[in-house]
């Protein structure tokens, strides 16, 4: 959406695309509740997972967690973002979050050189550097039992990490085969995002609008539409409201209302076909 667009609207930025500022991101009370648990766990390490079905609010715990970690004073806090790697691509990814140097082939010494990096790190500042893997799910077994392993030292009494994995519904299945017990165990804290209430949906809507600068840009009417449509998934009502948002544009339309909606969604009539008549 261009800065025509968003001047049409009366908005700061588009409130429906994955991207809105952090600002405009509803600050759920479980979300909160979890952020500051893994907070209090920054001094020991350890695991912490986030789950929930695709469009339940996982990036967007992401996005927070991530941030209020950062602001803390020496916290360094690294992302994965690539979960499907081989063993030998996940340290090369990790020596690149961490600025170590490691041969291609040599992994006893990448795996000696990250850990005396985050040993120096808990030293110097008694934080524990954090990793953040998304879509964790994906995983393979080898590379989440090497982790595992090296991130915790004198026979597991001593962590060097913070690790936050989140995926979806085959996380907590992946950790209960026999060969990821071992991990699931260790899990310290725990946050599943279930399906939001109607009046959830709403509240969201209500504040990613009040922060975008046009809080009367959806009637009341449509918002509670979109919200009984979107069967509790955050993702599918902000798709819904994109979709609303380009349609206005096109017809220079300054709020968004039912009728739109029903221009928009509403299945159209099939048409008879027609009959010739006979010669």
């Amino acid at each position: 959406m261009n800065k025509q667009h968003l001047s049409l609207f009366g908005l700061k930025f588009h409130p429906f695309r994955p991207g809105v500022p952090l600002e405009a991101l509803m600050p759920l009370p479980s979300v909160e509740a979890f952020c500051r648990r893994v907070e209090f766990s920054m001094g020991d390490g350890g695991f912490v997972m986030i789950t929930g079905d695709p469009g339940t609010g996982k990036s967007v715990a992401l996005r927070q967690l991530s941030h209020r970690l950062g602001k803390q004073r020496d916290v360094v806090v690294g992302n994965i973002d690539h979960p499907q790697s081989r063993v030998s691509d996940f340290y090369r990814e990790l020596g690149d979050i961490f600025g170590v140097g490691l041969g291609a082939h040599n992994r006893w010494g990448g795996f000696k050189a990250l850990r005396e990096r985050w040993s120096a790190h808990i030293s110097s500042t008694m934080t524990r550097p954090v990793l953040i893997i998304d879509e964790a799910q994906e995983m393979l077994s080898t590379v989440f039992s090497e982790l595992r392993i090296l991130s915790s030292q004198e026979f597991d009494s001593d962590h060097l990490l913070c690790v936050v994995f989140a995926g979806d519904g085959r996380l907590p299945d992946r950790f209960r085969h026999p060969d990821l017990l071992p991990l699931g165990s260790r899990i310290r804290r725990r946050l599943h995002l279930d399906y939001a209430a109607r009046e959830e949906l709403l509240a969201c809507l209500d504040h990613v609008l009040d922060a975008a600068g046009n809080p009367g840009l959806m009637t009341s009417e449509l918002k509670a539409t979109l919200a009984e449509h979107a069967a509790g998934n955050y993702r599918i009502m902000m798709n819904i409201g994109d979709e609303l948002l380009a349609a206005a544009a096109e017809r220079e339309q300054s709020q968004l209302d039912e009728k739109l909606f029903l221009e928009i969604f509403a299945p159209q009539p099939k048409k008879k076909p027609s009959r010739k008549k006979a010669s």
